[in-house]
């Protein structure tokens, strides 16, 4: 009998333990049947789940469910009276665009206590009779065949169920050996698929971590880059867009994706205003990358317009075939309005805002081309201004800035529509008068030079005037090339000014003043040629002593010669005068003093430490504030001794430009060199600035000294200038002494020094230099003339 309460006792725990795993397991297929449902149909409602879910505990005898989805609460089932609870929180993906949501399943049961309640009262019953009646029949068969192997088992399955890896004991030969053999070899297996299931699992989340990263790098290089990305499918619905794209038209993805792209990328032609397709469906049709050479505009959700470039490449999948296509925006605003500012400072001046000389000469080519016959006339007009260096020495650049500023917007009222007015340098400008006859371009001229005459120009309270001198050249077939058309416009302004100013000259080919200017820029151009070839050379002529012998060891005077393309030598008188008329003396004169320092720094040109070197300085040269730096520079560059250098100015120069040729002369001769006043005489007015110039030598004009045996009144001019050069402590030179005679004169008069082709003609400096060494340094004394 004990032994058979012992076995129903065991024989209940093992039943409630059975019992309380099926009850546990039971609420576990509950929720993954549940699960299952709501996998296959996550969009369905809820009168559909709970007929579904109703079946479900039916089946599982299981009292009542409740399902928490968001904020909608499902219940199938009755919920009454005292039953366990078990919730599982489940992942559920309710709708495509909305994942890592969850929801909450409760399952609701009859407590273990009454289930077991029942199986108890049945199991004791009949247990207690049956033990009772063979309890001690069994006690020894169960305790040696069945009750022990039982235990063991039990014992084995307990620890299984933990989590423990087992064997269950395969030696016995009974039905419980082979039980054991057959249930280690399930657990064999279970454990294998369980290592596989977990092996696939660990496999899948690194692929699903590696497919994240891959997503996140590229969404942040599509979210990174400068230029808008829209990718769409093969009808022309948008799938993506990165956020440049978004802010270029205005559109979200969200609103977007979907939406075909001529909804959302509105393209037009910025010249015609026509629309115009995206190229993404160009590309779709061709299956190959498009770009776009041309910006057009793209109009934005708001209606703003925006300059973009398009360029649309195809997508492929792995098999080759066409599934979209990928169109990139560029916003070339920036760049637009870059190339419009470069072309428009590439045409215009940049102080007046008027078309620069560039394009000027474009638009005289275009007219010079559309010019069929003479009787489709244009005209040309070349304008200087008058009086501007006033405004400018006066007021300073500012002033003189806002003037032409003030003049060209006044110049661009007057002209037609059809006209064109430039700025072609300083203070000149050109004006291209279309479809005019000369008769009417002078006439227009005419209005133009008055309109400048009578502007008045206020800078801080004083009141200016200026004039324009206008030179007009008529544009025909017979004109040659744009050069030519500005080359003579040019020569017919100078003429103008030379005719007093304030004029309108028209060009003619046969005006005799017209071709000596021309002539004179046929030289600047030769002039510049020679220069850059270096085919200029230094001749030297002697100055003497009229009065005594020996006072210095030798005296001359730098001349300067020019040579052609063949090697003729060409006489400064050719082209001086052309060269100082259109400003390229200061050139020369740099050319001048920089060969003759480096001649006199040379072994074959250095002379005597009391020779005395003259070298001529034009008027332009002492005008320019920057020479004076430059002849510092080549002095001491040379090494050369500055008192063996004498400039000469002209005595036009030395007046006109006085403030400038002192402050040249005092600094000069602070460094030792010397100084003379050439060509004196010329004008009385001069005595007065004489007195303030501190200068060594005084060269009396020969145009006085030539004729200074014939005229009284020369001779007399001769002797007025040597005795003011003496009382105002300086020596006299005399030029263009021809002859003895002349020689014996300026004796006689007192003058000191004698210069002329009658002492020596002038020589190139190596040759002169020889000649020199041969017969006392080639300088004449007054005995040995008189011989």
């Amino acid at each position: 009998m004990a032994t058979g309460i012992i076995i129903a006792s065991s024989a209940m725990r093992l039943l409630e333990r059975e019992m309380l795993d099926n009850y546990q397991s039971n609420a576990g297929q509950a929720v993954s049947s549940i699960q299952a449902i709501l996998n296959v149909s996550p969009d369905a409602n809820a009168e559909v789940l709970s007929r579904q879910i109703d079946e479900v505990i039916k089946k599982l005898e299981i009292r009542a469910v409740t399902i928490e989805r968001g904020l909608e609460t499902i219940t199938v089932g009755s919920i009454d009276g005292h039953l366990s609870v078990y919730a599982a929180a489940l992942p559920y993906a309710e709708n495509q665009s909305e994942t890592g949501a969850s929801l909450i399943v409760t399952i609701y049961e009859p407590p273990l206590s009454e289930i077991l309640k029942e199986q108890k009262k049945n199991l004791m019953l009949g247990m207690g009779l049956a033990f009772f009646t063979f309890g001690v029949l069994l006690q020894s068969i169960l305790q040696r065949i069945l009750t022990g192997p039982f235990l063991s088992m039990v014992s084995t399955a307990r620890k299984c169920s933990h989590g423990e890896e087992v064997v269950f004991d395969e030696t016995r030969q009974d039905e419980f050996g082979y039980l054991s053999s057959f249930i280690n070899k399930a657990l064999a297996s279970l454990n294998e698929r369980r290592r596989e299931l977990s092996l696939a699992l660990d496999r899948a989340m690194l692929s699903e971590h590696a497919l994240f990263e891959e997503k996140e790098r590229a969404e942040v290089t599509l979210n990174s880059i400068a230029e808008g990305v829209i990718t769409i499918d093969q009808k022309g619905n948008i799938r993506f867009m990165n956020p440049v794209a978004e802010g270029l038209s205005g559109w979200s993805q969200q609103c977007a994706t979907g939406k075909h792209i001529n909804e959302i990328v509105i393209l037009i032609d910025d010249r015609t205003a026509d629309h115009i397709e995206s190229l993404a469906l160009a590309c779709l049709r061709s299956n190959k990358i498009e770009r776009s050479l041309e910006s057009r505009l793209l109009i934005g959700l708001s209606g703003a317009e925006i300059a973009v470039e398009e360029s649309a490449a195809p997508m492929h999948n792995l098999s080759g075939e066409t599934v979209g296509a990928v169109l990139v925006l560029e916003d070339v605003r920036q760049k637009k309005l870059l190339t419009e500012q470069l072309s428009y400072q590439a045409s215009h001046d940049p102080l007046t805002g008027l078309f620069n000389r560039n394009e000027f000469e474009r638009r005289v080519q275009l007219a010079l081309e559309g010019t069929p016959n003479d009787r489709d006339e244009s005209a040309l007009c070349y304008m200087d201004l008058d009086q501007f260096k006033v405004v400018n020495d006066t007021c300073g650049h500012i002033a003189g800035d806002e003037l032409l500023c003030q003049l060209g917007r006044l110049l661009l009222e007057k002209i037609r529509d059809s006209d064109t007015v430039a700025r072609l340098g300083g203070d000149e400008f050109g004006i291209l008068l279309s479809g005019c006859s000369i008769h009417h371009a002078e006439r227009l001229a005419a209005e133009l030079r008055k309109a400048i005459h009578d502007f008045d120009f206020w800078w801080e309270g004083k009141s200016f005037n200026v004039g324009a001198s206008i030179g007009l050249v008529p544009l025909s077939q017979s004109t040659q090339s744009v050069t030519e058309a500005l080359a003579a416009a040019d020569v017919a302004c100078y003429a103008a000014k030379e005719h007093g100013r304030g004029q309108v000259h028209v060009y003619e080919p046969d005006d005799k003043d017209l071709n000596r200017r021309r002539s004179d820029m046929e030289w600047v151009g030769k002039i510049r040629r020679a220069l850059k070839e270096d085919r200029f050379q230094l001749y030297l002529q002697p100055i003497v002593p009229v009065s005594s012998v020996g006072n210095r060891h030798y005296h001359a005077e730098i001349l300067l010669r020019m040579l052609d393309e063949e090697g003729t030598v060409i006489a400064p008188g050719c082209f001086l005068g052309a060269a100082e008329q259109y400003g390229l003396m200061p050139l020369i004169d740099e050319w001048v003093l920089g060969n003759t320092f480096e001649w006199l720094g040379s072994d074959s040109g250095r002379q005597p430490t009391d020779s005395l070197i003259s070298v001529n300085l034009s008027g332009q040269s002492m005008s320019s504030r920057a020479f004076l730096p430059k002849v510092v520079e080549l002095l001491h560059a040379s090494g050369v001794a500055p008192q063996q250098i004498c400039f000469e100015i002209t005595e036009t120069a030395a007046v006109a430009n006085f403030e400038v040729a002192l402050e040249f002369i005092r600094f000069l001769k602070g460094m030792g060199c010397q100084f003379a006043i050439d060509d004196f005489g010329n004008g009385m007015s001069s005595f007065t600035y004489l007195k303030q110039l501190p200068v060594d030598y005084l060269k009396i004009d020969g145009s006085y000294v030539k004729d200074m045996l014939n005229d009284p009144i020369d001779r007399a001019l001769v002797e007025a200038v040597n005795q003011i050069g003496h009382a105002m402590g300086m020596q006299t030179i005399a030029e263009f002494v021809e002859d003895d005679a002349t020689f014996r004169a300026l004796a006689k008069v007192g003058v000191d020094f004698a210069q002329g082709f009658g002492i020596g003609e002038p020589r190139p400096i190596g040759l002169a230099i020889h000649q020199g060494d041969q017969s006392s340094a080639g300088l004449l004394s007054p005995a040995s003339r008189s011989g």
